[in-house]
């Protein structure tokens, strides 16, 4: 009989996690991104997220894995992605290192079947999503894990990042495996995913830079995750998040051009939504957004806890380096 998966809590507001550069956070949920996890895992369809780099794509798979007790299996994409790549590697360097050592050494006392094929094949992400067991028992396997503890008896949570960076045809060459949940990896018979696991969750992010086929497009739901276009709502969201990750920095107050007093978390959001309408004027991509307002507080505080300066100061001395990335 088939695990059941469990879904997200739909009253669930954040779950901490750690982020990128190792320090913990907490990923704040929207109701569209709960709903649309618990229809991915019930549908076990892949889901596809859309939305401008920094938007939090990345992150919502982290949380979920974590939320959810998976194991997270990260895969980021670039231009000399294959689609095996995401199966299988076949190291043909080691395989040639083990003929030169098998030729040296006399016939009668060379390791048979040392160089099988299938000796030198080391399992990637979605090999591992689909049949754990087997992945396991690769020679050169090695367990991924993103945090302790997850259990592999939960289901994987398997982030294929920024897939439009891949050359056209790797979207499609993923449908047969994600299709069949099976796959034929070189020299080897055919893998199939175990009927009785929990079937994996797979995240599936893009920041729209080129387009994909519409035949893996229908074979994925759609989750767009958008930065705001209203200001206030643009503020909102900041201050929101800045407040939940940077609890050190509400009570700070500065003043902005005016003399008035306001908030350190407020004004920090007024420079980026400043900013970004700049760049957008003068055509200048990508914007800032979530991801280089938290670089900003992150630096300050980070600086003001050791004595480096006021933080009133530390806006304005990192606000170039943050936000105005882009000249223009």
């Amino acid at each position: 009989m088939k695990n059941t998966s469990k879904l997200l809590p739909k009253t669930l507001s954040s779950t901490k996690i750690t982020n990128d550069i190792g320090d913990p956070a907490h990923h704040l949920y929207e109701q569209q991104s709960i709903t649309a996890i618990n229809a991915a895992i019930a549908i076990n369809r892949p889901l596809l997220i859309w939305g401008e780099t920094g938007i939090g794509k990345s992150q919502l798979a982290k949380a979920v894995a974590q939320e959810l007790g998976r194991v997270f299996i990260p895969f980021v994409c670039d231009a000399h992605t294959e689609s095996r790549d995401l199966l299988w590697h076949f190291d043909a360097v080691s395989r040639l290192a083990e003929a030169q050592i098998q030729g040296a050494i006399p016939e009668g006392l060379r390791k048979e079947n040392a160089l099988d094929i299938e000796n030198f094949i080391i399992p990637q992400a979605l090999w591992w999503a689909l049949s754990w067991e087997t992945a396991n028992n690769m020679q050169r396997a090695t367990e991924p894990c993103y945090q302790k503890p997850c259990n592999p008896a939960n289901g994987t949570v398997v982030l294929i990042d920024e897939i439009d960076k891949t050359p056209a045809d790797v979207p499609n060459g993923l449908l047969e495996a994600l299709g069949n949940s099976a796959f034929h990896p070189q020299g080897m018979e055919v893998i199939a995913a175990d009927k009785d696991a929990v079937p994996p969750l797979i995240v599936i992010t893009t920041n729209g830079e080129r387009n994909l086929p519409d035949a893996f497009i229908r074979r994925c739901l759609s989750l767009h995750l958008d930065f705001p276009s209203d200001e206030d709502k643009q503020r909102e969201l900041l201050i929101t998040r800045g407040k939940k990750n940077f609890p050190e920095l509400i009570d700070i107050q500065v003043k902005d051009a005016q003399n008035n007093k306001l908030s350190l978390l407020e004004q920090a959001a007024n420079f980026l939504i400043e900013d970004r309408k700049a760049a957008l004027a003068k055509h200048l991509f990508p914007l800032c957004g979530q991801a280089e307002y938290f670089d900003l507080l992150r630096g300050i505080k980070q600086l003001h806890a050791q004595n480096y300066a006021d933080p009133a100061d530390l806006l304005d001395q990192l606000r170039p380096y943050t936000l105005k990335k882009l000249k223009g």
